[in-house]
């Protein structure tokens, strides 16, 4: 069974950057991490990933056309089994309020702690185990 992690930002040097430091566990095969551009790109691919392998969402907030927030009410409706953390360059306690209320599991602020967002995915491999 293969196990996804879904990021979404349009920042291209964001799959960089992730690929970097889940190297290891994308080599090892302990899940696949799979990137989309938009918030719209995201909710498709949401609903396609339809079984439950989809673990994890990370989404920016800030994006064009439909933003994160906008997102994550809709991803959350649709995939009530997917927890959703945002991640934004803005973690003022509003952005937060607004964030948490919307449904979103947690809430990162860029530089993103990779130490803690494995902690994270172990937690959620370990559920989905």
């Amino acid at each position: 069974m293969s196990v996804y992690i879904m990021v979404v930002d349009d920042e291209p040097d964001v799959e960089a950057l992730f690929r970097q430091q889940f190297r290891r566990d994308l080599r090892a095969g302990r899940f696949l991490m799979e990137f989309v551009s938009s918030a719209p790109l995201a909710l498709q691919r949401a609903a396609e990933i339809a079984d439950a392998t989809l673990i994890l969402i990370l989404s920016d907030i800030n994006m064009p056309g439909m933003s994160g927030l906008e997102m994550l009410p809709i991803v959350r409706s649709a995939r009530p089994d997917v927890p959703v953390i945002m991640i934004t360059a803005y973690g003022d306690a509003e952005t937060r309020r607004k964030a948490l209320e919307k449904g979103a599991a947690d809430l990162l602020t860029k530089p993103i702690d990779f130490a803690a967002l494995r902690q994270e995915i172990d937690t959620r491999l370990e559920r989905a185990a």
